[in-house]
């Protein structure tokens, strides 16, 4: 007992270190602001389907995983919650990803607002730079049109928001480039739940994938979710994309800042 009440603050001091806000007390990210950590990274993730062989909170888990390892490359950045509630298209009619259970989908306006309203939050913080990272294709556009706007609003202050696109690209160019690379074609590659997605969810969490529903999404169309062939998609094969992403996107944020 007394063993276990020694060790109780070290523990307790080593729990502030996180690189997760929402594990932090408001005093202890207080005062990791004023120690230099200035970057918050907001990971953008989304609800959606990826085929019956992959969880629904996919771009979730990513989009956090990958955060913090790109926070801990720069060294003083912190990580916000992930942002899961993203548009995803029409609901009545449903259309793309809102014909499978389990889709969320809001509209791109209150998407939008929700991102302004976080970084606001973060400027109050005392954050100086916000980096705005997503881990889907549809709402790229969005992250670029909030931090264009709040940038030109604060223009003559320190604070600027980056939407930081190389994230995406290298997820679904410089990935799929490395797969090539390895032997895959580009059909099992894929666009949506193929080789590249499924080998990046391996990657970060290996319980994100049902391994005995793996399929090639060409045999059954549309209906199936899947856009490529995920059957020999590896754990192995994602860390290379986990690595580029990480690598690109700190480089990038690095740039921004720099150019600030």
């Amino acid at each position: 007992m007394l063993l276990c009440l020694a060790l109780a603050p070290a523990a307790v001091a080593q729990g502030a270190k996180s690189v997760f806000l929402e594990e932090l007390t408001w005093t202890e990210l207080r005062d990791e602001v004023r120690a230099g950590r200035t970057t918050v990274i907001v990971p953008v993730g989304g609800t959606e389907q990826s085929g019956p062989h992959m969880a629904l909170g996919k771009h979730n888990v990513r989009a956090r995983a990958l955060a913090a390892r790109i926070a801990a490359a720069l060294g003083n950045a912190l990580v916000a919650p992930v942002i899961a509630y993203v548009p995803e298209g029409s609901i009545d009619p449903p259309a793309g990803h809102m014909r499978f259970a389990g889709t969320i989908s809001i509209p791109e306006a209150a998407f939008e607002a929700t991102l302004e309203g976080a970084a606001r939050s973060f400027r109050q913080a005392g954050f100086r730079d916000i980096v705005l990272i997503g881990d889907h294709g549809g709402y790229q556009k969005s992250l670029v049109k909030v931090a264009a706007r709040l940038d030109r609003e604060w223009a003559a202050s320190p604070v600027r928001v980056h939407a930081i696109e190389e994230y995406y690209r290298a997820a679904e160019r410089d990935f799929a480039q490395a797969l090539r690379a390895q032997g895959f074609s580009d059909a099992e590659i894929g666009t949506h739940a193929g080789a590249a997605d499924t080998s990046l969810a391996l990657a970060v969490d290996e319980q994100l994938v049902r391994s005995a529903r793996l399929h090639d999404g060409s045999a059954l169309g549309v209906a199936s979710g899947v856009h490529g062939d995920p059957r020999r998609a590896s754990a192995a094969a994602g860390r290379a994309g986990v690595d580029l992403i990480v690598a690109r996107t700190r480089d990038a944020i690095q740039r921004e800042v720099a150019r600030r």
